[in-house]
């Protein structure tokens, strides 16, 4: 597709850096908002928000490590490689890495910790659909071999270099699958967001929607890096997903107990 938008001399802008960077500005936007809706502080929602973009960029980064681990380990000097820093990353590990850092950050000043969950979910559905627009236009997340009229061939060198697409052969375009995905995600948990009953509830649905989703996506991806759990049963990636079914749907099963925001809060 387009792994780099342009290039003058020594400098190039990736058009996965960009949209990426469009897409956390505009989850943090959209994040922010939310917050403001239910009281909470503007400037702890952006401190937080800026914080789990960092953790969950690190995160990413160790569990595309771990899951490769043998290959890193034969490999060291790999793990700082232009080829490991241009990939995005494992998504399940940057959310578990952002998660890890929201609890600490939530906790240390007093959010409301399931309200500000709500906040955040819906953002981060639509930056993720964004940002998995710039996978495609670098070739990363690439899916298997297809005979599929939607099958998409990638041609650019630079994709076979920097992340290693197979070239001319037509692909599942998984990148964009999960775009879709997240995409209307964000919608129902806008819609939802507007409309809850209880507190969790949108994060609840946020992680067993994508968990879902995430789940059976991966049987149509072929890149390196997920993992591999019970003897290739499965990937590192589908266990965390039904990690994340698991966990929304306890949020529900838990809301009789868990205090709604005031209907007036949600505007």
């Amino acid at each position: 597709m387009l792994p780099r938008l342009f290039h003058f001399g020594n400098f190039s802008l990736p058009t996965y850096g960009l949209l990426v960077s469009i897409g956390v500005l505009v989850g943090l936007w959209i994040s922010v908002r939310n917050s403001e809706r239910q009281g909470i502080d503007p400037e702890h929602a952006w401190n937080l928000g800026i914080l789990v973009v960092l953790c969950g960029i690190v995160g990413a980064k160790i569990l595309y490590i771990v899951n490769d681990w043998g290959y890193y380990t034969a490999h060291p000097g790999e793990i700082f490689s232009f080829a490991t820093l241009q990939a995005g990353g494992v998504f399940s590990g940057g959310l578990i890495g952002a998660a890890i850092a929201a609890v600490w950050y939530i906790r240390k000043h007093h959010m409301p910790s399931l309200a500000t969950w709500d906040a955040f979910a819906p953002g981060l559905a639509l930056g993720h659909a964004i940002g998995r627009v710039g996978c495609f236009a670098a070739g990363c997340c690439y899916g298997k071999p297809t005979t599929h009229f939607w099958g998409v061939t990638f041609k650019n060198p630079l994709a076979q270099t920097w992340v290693g697409t197979p070239l001319g052969v037509p692909l599942e375009p998984t990148q964009l699958f999960e775009s879709a995905v997240e995409l209307a995600n964000f919608f129902i948990l806008m819609w939802l967001f507007k409309h809850k009953k209880f507190d969790g509830q949108v994060l609840g649905a946020y992680l067993f929607l994508y968990g879902v989703a995430r789940f059976f996506l991966e049987f149509l991806r072929d890149d390196p890096g997920r993992g591999s759990v019970f003897g290739g049963l499965m990937t590192g990636t589908q266990l965390i997903a039904i990690g994340l079914v698991i966990t929304g749907g306890f949020i529900w099963w838990l809301r009789p107990a868990m205090k709604a925001v005031p209907a007036h809060a949600v505007r």
